[in-house]
């Protein structure tokens, strides 16, 4: 099948393989910015991320909290249901980041823990909007539900006592799967 509209004539293979071609291209360049295994993070974010995070939530006993995927959680919450926030995030990290830069001359994620505490500190103080966000969001992802990515093999919910609850929804069917054994 040929057309000669316009001038042009692309025989029907060629005009698969040219959209098969644009669909590549396009996937391609709706990853552009990512790195690594993030969704919306690239990999400088997630390590400037981390070490503020870490410094809200440290380890002790039990998990910090980017070992309890905290990091995972705010990640997805950001490519999905926080999009609101993203040009906070964008904008808070790469602040802290500078700022990491200004005072000590490398990135937030090499500092030592008692700087990146200072600087957290400094972050608090002079950004309490952003700060106050990935505190909330910190704190959601390591004592939410695990199935968004966060609480790590339930981590919080042990630390405090607390089993696993059970699934919303599905005790019904369990009931019901006990009562025919």
């Amino acid at each position: 099948m040929q057309s000669s509209r316009d001038g042009v004539s692309l025989t029907r293979r060629q005009f698969v393989a040219a959209g098969a071609m644009g669909g590549a291209a396009l996937a391609v360049g709706c990853t552009g910015h990512n790195q690594g295994d993030w969704d919306f993070l690239n990999d400088e974010q997630a390590r400037t991320l981390t070490a503020i995070c870490d410094q809200i939530v440290p380890a002790d006993d039990f998990p910090s909290a980017s070992q309890a995927g905290v990091l995972t959680y705010i990640d997805r919450q950001l490519a999905r249901h926080y999009r609101r926030h993203r040009n906070a995030y964008r904008d808070g990290l790469s602040s802290a980041d500078a700022m990491s830069w200004q005072r000590h001359g490398r990135d937030m994620a090499a500092l030592s823990a008692p700087q990146q505490a200072q600087l957290v500190a400094a972050i608090e103080k002079e950004n309490s909007a952003f700060f106050n966000l990935v505190r909330s969001h910190t704190l959601e992802g390591y004592y939410g539900a695990p199935r968004h990515g966060g609480n790590r093999d339930a981590v919080s919910w042990r630390m405090v006592g607390m089993g696993e609850p059970p699934v919303r929804g599905r005790a019904q069917y369990d009931e019901r799967k006990g009562a025919a054994s």
